[in-house]
């Protein structure tokens, strides 16, 4: 269902400033700020949190910055995310062809959106992206550290793990195509068992062990969905940052959780490539 050709902000002046110059000033110190916990290069992947900027814009930081030295090659980006506002049988493509940010507009690409369109678990529809806060807040971190691009947004509700794992094979693509995963991990926690239940679901990331629940990140089918591409595709997982909102700007009795997890290709796997 279409309801326009481009889909505009939604939470701009709610979760991120709507003053461009503002929204500027304010990534740009995020991401001179952000000291991953580890020195990754040239992502393939990122897990990233969706979650208001003075929230969990330093944790997204820490990922984008880690993404920045990719201006020149990333020309697609994959971004995949769940649907918080209304329900999705599994996958849902925007209609519009165009997203929206005050930092301008990003075109969708038009190939991938007509090919989603033959999967049978893909709808077309604007309504699930209207309001939907996961995809957008990612938008003006992309705009900042990339060159022009093309975005495939893809909410998702009611899929698999499998089904996740087998849109990224498709998409997969090669060092022009960035895949972001957009997820926060659990809510509403008081502090201390938030940081316990947190530095076990992201261990379990580490590990590329699928079966992560909703409980652990609202985001869980399209981590999975990565975790079950990632060894064959020879990438494996980084952890940049691990905090929560009781680490950055609320209080510690109920917190949600942040990580951003880099997937980078692994030593082995280029090794081998250089055969």
């Amino acid at each position: 269902m279409a309801t326009a050709s481009i889909r505009p902000a939604a939470v701009a002046g709610y979760f991120y400033p709507d003053d461009p110059h503002v929204l500027q000033a304010q990534i740009g110190e995020m991401l001179s700020t952000a000291v991953p916990l580890e020195a990754v290069s040239a992502p393939k992947a990122l897990i990233v949190p969706h979650a208001g900027y003075v929230y969990s814009g330093p944790v997204a930081a820490s990922a984008y910055a880690a993404a920045a030295g990719l201006r020149d090659v990333v020309r697609r980006v994959v971004l995949l995310g769940p649907a918080h506002r209304m329900p999705v049988a599994s996958f849902a493509l925007p209609a519009a062809q165009v997203f929206s940010t005050p930092l301008g507009q990003v075109p969708v690409s038009r190939t991938d959106w007509l090919a989603l369109q033959q999967r049978a678990d893909v709808v077309v529809d604007d309504r699930p992206h209207a309001l939907e806060h996961c995809l957008e807040v990612q938008l003006p971190f992309l705009q900042t550290i990339l060159d022009a691009f093309e975005l495939v947004p893809l909410l998702v509700g009611g899929a698999s793990g499998d089904q996740v794992a087998d849109i990224l094979d498709a998409l997969w693509g090669g060092p022009e195509t960035l895949i972001v995963i957009s997820s926060d991990l659990s809510h509403y926690q008081p502090y201390a068992q938030a940081c316990c239940t947190d530095r076990s679901s992201v261990d379990q990331i580490l590990k590329l062990r699928t079966g992560l629940d909703h409980d652990q990140a609202c985001g869980a089918t399209p981590i999975n969905g990565l975790l079950r591409v990632a060894a064959r595709h020879g990438v494996e997982p980084h952890l940049l940052d691990l905090r929560n909102s009781g680490d950055t700007a609320g209080d510690r009795a109920r917190v949600v959780g942040y990580t951003s997890i880099a997937f980078c290709e692994s030593s082995s796997h280029a090794a081998s490539a250089r055969h």
